[in-house]
């Protein structure tokens, strides 16, 4: 069989035989098997064409993948094993990325780090198990994670701080404290270091009286007398209130 004519389409190309066959590859392909200026192709030709253009169509949905953000080797790998690709031509993408740079663990872990430090209010533990589950080498993770300090931590901590206590004006200053640590503690901050920040900050909630007000209403429709004073205190214990804010509540407000 002889090549009629070689036509680029898109990213890819159309190689047009003079039996009518088309074969459909990348440029890659035409330059590994010399086919500028080889026109003449026999079956062995033909079927290495083919098993080249299936390998470069894996390896150029890598770079795909590479070009909508930075990924890590692990990621890379799991979208190649879709594709039912052999192991070891799995390994031969993966390294060719490797010698061009496009896969690179220690460059993921440090943007990876970047991004979630400057876009997001996660912690470093977070950050370190996001990194643990995409298979980061720890000696990657732990100097993606150095840039952190100690002062920046705190300085992060304290802002969440802030703003979750502008959020929390309905919940008990004990509630507000509880919801705080486990807020922190979730977005993966450590624990010593979020109640040694709130050591600093006075908690208090100005609206209680408001909120116990709530609560009284409300269970005063149900309860009387000295069934309605314990239905209360017993509520308001269970909402986070102090024994101290709960027996002021009652006695200034004359309610019962």
């Amino acid at each position: 069989m002889k090549i009629e004519k070689i036509q680029k389409t898109g990213s890819k190309y159309k190689i047009f035989l003079n039996n009518g066959s088309v074969i459909t590859t990348y440029e890659e392909v035409i330059l590994k098997n010399g086919l500028l200026y080889n026109k003449q192709l026999d079956e062995n030709i033909i079927e290495k064409i083919n098993s080249d253009s299936t390998y470069y169509e894996s390896y150029h949905k890598a770079l795909n993948l590479i070009n909508k953000r930075l990924r890590s080797e692990f990621e890379v790998r799991v979208a190649l094993a879709k594709s039912e690709l052999p192991l070891k031509d799995i390994n031969n993408i993966i390294d060719d990325l490797k010698k061009i740079n496009l896969i690179n663990d220690e460059a993921y872990a440090k943007a990876y780090t970047n991004d979630k430090i400057n876009l997001s209010l996660d912690g470093p533990y977070k950050i370190k198990r996001n990194l643990e589950e995409n298979k980061i080498a720890n000696e990657f993770i732990e100097k993606a994670l150095s840039i952190l300090d100690e002062e920046i931590l705190k300085n992060r901590i304290d802002k969440l701080i802030n703003k979750k206590l502008k959020s929390n004006t309905k919940y008990s200053a004990y509630m507000q404290k509880q919801k705080i640590i486990n807020y922190l503690i979730n977005l993966g901050y450590d624990k010593n270091m979020i109640l040694n920040r709130l050591e600093n900050i006075k908690i208090e909630n100005k609206n209680a009286d408001i909120e116990m007000d709530k609560i009284y209403n409300k269970l005063k429709l149900k309860y009387k007398d000295d069934e309605l004073y314990y239905k209360l205190k017993n509520k308001l214990y269970t909402k986070g209130y102090t024994k101290e804010e709960i027996e002021n509540y009652i006695k200034n407000s004359s309610l019962i």
